[in-house]
């Protein structure tokens, strides 16, 4: 059973709808106990650093996280889920994250006629072998809605990049964890074998 962590943050249903389609077993919850339970789990989120974290304490999650990451659970971040797993963001300053994986989050660079937020399809470089993305073709289009972005302190983790006025750390891969800063649930038929590489671990 995969269980999806719901701490208000938008966006929790069409990873929902998305599992469902996949026919995978899965729960939407803030119950520590059934996410313990679980045997994998999402943190999917669209929102702001600083609420998100606040969130997660208010409901009792922050421990939780580092428990079933700690444990050996298929863990997967989706947008903010991703980017809650590292330290900090320049868009909450003094607001600490999980800390699950070292690096932080900064600010999209503006100029170059670039839209911030970077709304829409980017395309995605391999920068190493990954389960998250077994079977999809490299330079494959996937869907971002988002102002800030990952620099993750070990560039081995990063297991997807993409272009977007710097190189976007747009996934990571390390033992069981597995994040995404693009939504697969809205990324169409390569979003949904990216949850299902997930579902199947």
């Amino acid at each position: 059973m995969i269980a999806v962590i719901d701490y208000d943050a938008g966006n929790i249903r069409s990873v929902e709808h998305a599992l469902a389609a996949l026919g995978f077993d899965h729960t939407v919850t803030r119950d520590p106990e059934v996410i313990r339970k679980a045997d994998k789990v999402i943190l999917p989120g669209v929102g702001a650093f600083g609420d998100a974290m606040g969130k997660l304490d208010t409901y009792g999650l922050t421990d939780v996280i580092r428990e079933v990451v700690a444990a050996g659970k298929p863990f997967l971040g989706i947008c903010l889920g991703l980017q809650l797993m590292f330290d900090e963001s320049e868009e909450s300053p003094g607001v600490r994250g999980l800390s699950v994986l070292p690096g932080k989050i900064v600010r999209l660079p503006e100029g170059g006629g670039r839209k911030i937020p970077h709304i829409g399809w980017n395309d995605l470089s391999f920068p190493k072998e990954s389960r998250l993305f077994a079977g999809i073709p490299e330079h494959s289009y996937v869907y971002f809605v988002h102002s800030y972005y990952l620099q993750a302190d070990d560039p081995g983790v990063v297991a997807a990049t993409t272009e977007y006025g710097a190189t976007v750390h747009a996934a990571v891969e390390s033992g069981n964890v597995f994040a995404c800063q693009f939504h697969p649930e809205k990324s169409g038929d390569v979003g949904m074998a990216i949850l299902r590489n997930f579902g199947n671990l």
